[in-house]
């Protein structure tokens, strides 16, 4: 599955469910969390509620990237991922790439810093739309949505 669209933002984004479609390899995650049948997001002080995420660093794989973003920014600890798929988006002069993951979380460690973030927020569900201002701009495009739906094909939730 391929789709592209506009963000929020404008930029032309390509969502593919497809590893490797893209001619460079991705340096940034997005993982969207389950912890005890709850959705596990972060707060970021100034764009909101969103699934943890980041740029990977050093030699990483880009697997690693994910769990170590989650643990980061909420604490927990993946105990199984798996991939969703991966999205290209177009900036006027550049472009990136980000992976994008599913996670199960066992537990959630209590910690004194969350870096960028302001830790967990745990939600028994999520809305039919993240338009909110309290959600971020990464949740407001078809990425997660798409994702979403990967997911849901994949284990049924």
């Amino acid at each position: 599955m391929q789709e592209t669209f506009k963000d929020v933002n404008g930029n032309v984004v390509t969502f593919t469910t497809k590893k490797g479609a893209f001619l460079k390899e991705p340096q940034h995650v997005l993982v969207i969390c389950r912890y005890n049948d709850q959705w596990l997001l972060t707060k970021h002080p100034q764009r909101g509620l969103e699934f943890p995420g980041g740029k990977r660093e050093g030699k990483e794989l880009i697997q690693e990237t994910a769990i170590r973003e989650v643990f980061e920014e909420t604490g927990g600890i993946v105990s199984k991922l798996l991939f969703i798929g991966e999205y290209e988006v177009k900036l006027e002069t550049e472009s990136f790439i980000k992976s994008v993951f599913f996670a199960s979380v066992d537990r959630l460690e209590n910690k004194k810093d969350f870096l960028e973030t302001e830790g967990p927020v745990l939600l028994q569900s999520l809305p039919s739309d993240f338009s909110g201002k309290e959600f971020s701009f990464i949740m407001k495009d078809r990425v997660v949505e798409l994702s979403l739906n990967e997911i849901k094909n994949i284990m049924e939730l």
